[in-house]
């Protein structure tokens, strides 16, 4: 039988009870006793099936080899002891990494899109597939689609920063590497979050969101399109806030007749943790919880995560009361049941025991986890202290309260540092996280950037080290000995910046938005304080969004955005500061100069980026202070003879623009090479740059590479004045550089022909390669 029978004749079987626990799930300790899956328990809390099991191995403190046993216990539970015996989809987190322990933690999303490295992006995610494959999970709570151009906003380390363009590459990239090309490899990506997320009202997390609907379809909407129709994304979690007074949850036009009707999406969609129930507890539009539930399945939801709230005995009953129309439910329980057979539950639910810790963490994923780092990290400033040559290195001062903290190391969604917010949520009594540094070296074998610094260069020179001060407090009673730690020191390295996690202590990550973007604390008045007595400081960022810098920039001789560099990011800073890997990363996403620019980014339109005749604020440019696309190398590279390849090209053409670039230093390194673009619309205002192709280039001294950018007329299709999405001739400018501002070359083609409707794309992205 086809899947699609195969579902309805489930579906005639089912009694009100086995369809609505298909549209819901539960948490794996409410099934759990002792740290053991408890039969007792599930007949209780699951005796009609369940849709989703909430993070077996993400909210416990589970060995992988103990979360895929009791991954297979829970579906041998499931099919023996319900009536229909259908699976259960398990679903795990995965931003930065497999959030479990033992899992590879690789650097955080933010510092991923620094990358600007499509293919390091995919084999990334391909370990993130393998280990949760191994321990039975079927769908990943990832990637984060979300255009972030509000650096308050406390998710922006999540993100893949500010560029719809390389936000959808990113996507792409990472769904490709956990679903499979044509998902083949039976895992489900899930896009989050749906939509404009990251735009509220004052940065803050949950607050209403303002977009008109050709931004919100042209820059927000974007990411989420290519992700479908490019890479066959077959999940989507909607946002927790409003839109035009709307709900995300409850939002059908986004759900159903945008993401369903026009794109063709077949995937499901699974609410954000507890955002069913917010309809009425956060939103109050509605009066109930079963209304909350109803009116999610009739916008186009499909699963209530994390647990059974909304969807509970009293929906049940209303249901049966023909208080709401059964056939929502049908077509929603139909959706889930499809997938479940789409990834091959119904025929092989278990997964193999045998000698899966090989998968976790091995030489290679760490090795792959080192190269993220690497390419990761941006060189922001370098007055030529960099790189530290050892053999002139008498003393070295390690200050700073991020410089022998690995928790700090972490993205807020690592298993380690989010394990105390699951603790809370999850898991209360079974964790004692006791000191978060000693905890965090239980699960993931990794060292603090002082310890690093030590080990590598500690025999032949004095490595002295001093906290200084915390990262978000206000006590300066250390800056004593921090200052008596840089006296005489060849170089201070400095290492600042947040602590991620969903806590009060956090700084960045969810519900960690800020009103300043200075560091936090007296991070900035510690090096100040430094200054004063050696100016031969480098300051190490490591955080989760970008900083006023204009301070520390005066006070520092360089300066190394290092983000949360994961579990090898001690030893890619490291790798950077004494020459053994040149950096190449470039922002994904503007600094500002102070919190009074946000938002600032490079997209705007000609009417934006300035103050009316005078252009600047009163007390500041109304420029970035670092442009999106920035970074700085070791070496030096020239770029050569801008190609055009024609003058005109026809709607159905396509056309290839080439720039040769080489290195004209002295040390091997990466560029990458941005191809932006500008076109003129009748009425409608566009924005003064578009980012349409890039590519990250590695060159020895002296090497010549020629870089190869094929572009498509779709990729200029936009909104008319009318809402048409429509593809118009007429002049593009092109913009070749090292960043959204270090643009090199300039040249023009024309597209000729007809106005033409786009509804249909055939071509999202960009083609580029070297030759």
């Amino acid at each position: 039988m086809s899947i699609e029978k195969k579902v309805n004749e489930l579906l005639q079987k089912m009694t009100v009870e086995e369809k609505v626990y298909q549209l819901t799930s539960v948490l794996v300790k409410d099934i759990l006793e002792n740290n053991q899956f408890s039969e007792e328990k599930a007949k209780k809390a699951i005796p009609h099936g369940i849709g989703q099991i909430t993070r077996v191995a993400g909210a416990s403190n589970f060995t992988p080899q103990q979360a895929l046993e009791a991954a297979n216990k829970i579906q041998k539970f499931l099919i023996e002891n319900t009536r229909l015996k259908i699976p259960a989809i398990i679903h795990e987190e995965s931003c930065s990494g497999f959030m479990a322990s033992k899992a590879t933690v690789f650097p955080q999303s933010i510092g991923v899109a620094c990358t600007f490295d499509n293919e390091l992006v995919k084999e990334m995610a391909k370990v993130i597939r393998l280990q949760m494959k191994a321990v039975g999970a079927h769908q990943a709570l990832a990637p984060l689609i979300d255009v972030a151009r509000d650096a308050r906003w406390g998710r922006v380390e999540e993100t893949f920063g500010e560029d719809p363009y390389l936000v959808a590459n990113m996507a792409v990239s990472y769904v490709e590497g956990i679903q499979g090309k044509d998902f083949e490899e039976k895992v489900i990506a899930t896009g989050k979050h749906f939509v404009g997320y990251a735009m509220s009202e004052g940065g803050m997390n949950w607050a209403p969101v303002h977009i008109p609907e050709r931004e919100l379809r042209e820059v927000y909407l974007y990411p989420f399109e290519v992700a479908v129709k490019v890479a066959g994304l077959k999940s989507i979690m909607p946002a927790y806030h409003e839109i035009d007074g709307i709900p995300c949850h409850a939002n059908r036009k986004l759900l159903t007749e945008i993401a369903r009707n026009e794109w063709g999406f077949d995937g499901i969609f699974v609410s954000d943790y507890s955002g069913v129930k917010n309809i009425l507890d956060y939103h109050k539009s509605v009066k109930t919880y079963e209304e909350a539930a109803y009116i999610s399945l009739w916008a186009g939801l499909d699963i209530e995560l994390p647990r059974i709230e909304c969807f509970t005995e009293k929906f049940i009953e209303a249901l049966k009361e023909g208080k709401f129309d059964m056939a929502v439910v049908d077509a929603a329980v139909k959706r889930v049941l499809e997938m479940k057979f789409r990834l091959g539950l119904f025929d092989n639910p278990f997964v193999k025991t045998e000698n899966i810790i090989e998968l976790f963490d091995n030489k290679e994923q760490r090795s792959l986890a080192r190269k993220v780092a690497q390419e990761s990290m941006v060189l922001l400033k370098n007055d030529g202290i960099l790189p530290l040559k050892e053999k002139d290195l008498k003393k070295v001062a390690v200050i700073g309260p991020n410089a022998n903290s690995v928790r700090n190391l972490l993205g807020d969604y690592s298993y380690p540092a989010h394990i105390s917010t699951t603790e809370m949520f999850f898991m209360k009594e079974e964790v004692d996280l006791g000191d978060e540094d000693a905890f965090v070296k239980k699960v993931v074998n990794i060292k603090s950037v002082y310890e690093v610094i030590k080990e590598r260069i500690g025999k032949h020179t004095e490595v002295v080290y001093a906290k200084g001060c915390d990262v978000n407090s206000q006590d300066k009673s250390s800056f004593e000995e921090a200052k008596k730690a840089a006296q005489g020191a060849d170089v201070v390295i400095v290492v600042v910046g947040d602590k991620a996690g969903l806590k009060l202590d956090c700084t960045s990550g969810e519900s960690r938005d800020r009103a300043s973007l200075k560091l936090p604390g007296v991070q900035e008045e510690l090096i100040e304080e430094i200054a004063k007595v050696n100016q031969n400081i480098v300051v190490i960022l490591v955080n989760g969004r970008p900083v006023a810098l204009e301070n520390i920039w005066q006070k520092s001789k360089a300066i190394l955005e290092a983000w949360f560099p994961g579990e090898e990011g001690a030893e890619a800073i490291a790798d950077v500061i004494f020459g053994k890997y040149n950096p190449g990363g470039k922002l994904a996403i503007s600094f500002p100069r102070d919190v009074g620019q946000v938002p600032v980014y490079y997209g705007h339109k000609p009417s934006g980026g300035k103050s009316c005749w005078h252009g600047d604020y009163v007390e500041m440019s109304s420029k970035p202070f670092l442009p999106f696309g920035y970074g700085l190398s070791y070496t030096t590279f020239e770029y050569k003879n801008l190609t055009i390849e024609k003058e005109k090209i026809t709607m159905d053409e396509s056309i290839k623009i080439s720039v040769e670039i080489e290195n004209t230093g002295n040390y091997e390194g990466d560029e990458v090479v941005q191809l932006y673009t500008r076109k003129e619309e009748f009425l409608v205002t566009r924005p003064v740059k578009e980012l349409k192709a890039y590519k990250r280039v590695h060159l020895k001294p002296g090497e010549k590479k020629k870089v190869v950018f094929e572009i498509f007329p779709d990729q200029f299709a936009y909104y008319d004045y009318d809402m048409n999405r429509v593809i118009s001739p007429g002049t593009v400018e092109v913009m070749v550089g090292a960043s959204s501002e270090d643009i090199k070359f300039t040249g023009t083609f024309e597209i000729v022909g007809e106005k033409k409707d786009a509804k249909e794309i055939k071509n999202y992205l960009s083609r580029a390669w070297c030759e």
